[in-house]
């Protein structure tokens, strides 16, 4: 099994003693909807890759704010989130500092 992970932004971290994986996405097109469906594409299939091979390691899908805030808050975001528990790890990127992981 092959898949290029370094093909887009992963990232290979520790949180709390824990192993995760993190990939960023930034939406940029002029559909929220069409980066949403890419990048959670993305993401589970870089879920089903992580779990058979590193399979203690956890992925966050990594949002700047504004993405969270003009997406991820509204009802059709917050469906996604509680249906699918993904994680997210919001961050501003101005500041590059981690502004919340949600679980």
């Amino acid at each position: 099994m092959y898949i290029d992970l370094a093909a887009e932004k992963l990232l290979l971290a520790a949180k709390n003693g824990q192993q995760i994986a993190v990939e960023i996405k930034t939406f940029g097109s002029s559909s929220s909807i069409t980066d949403a469906q890419k990048s959670l594409g993305q993401y589970f299939i870089y879920l089903a890759v992580i779990k058979r091979l590193e399979p203690k390691r956890k992925l966050y899908l990594a949002i700047n704010e504004e993405v969270y805030k003009d997406f991820f808050t509204e009802p059709l975001g917050e469906i996604i989130l509680s249906d699918y528990k993904v994680p997210i790890l919001v961050f501003d990127p101005d500041r590059e500092v981690i502004i919340q992981w949600i679980e």
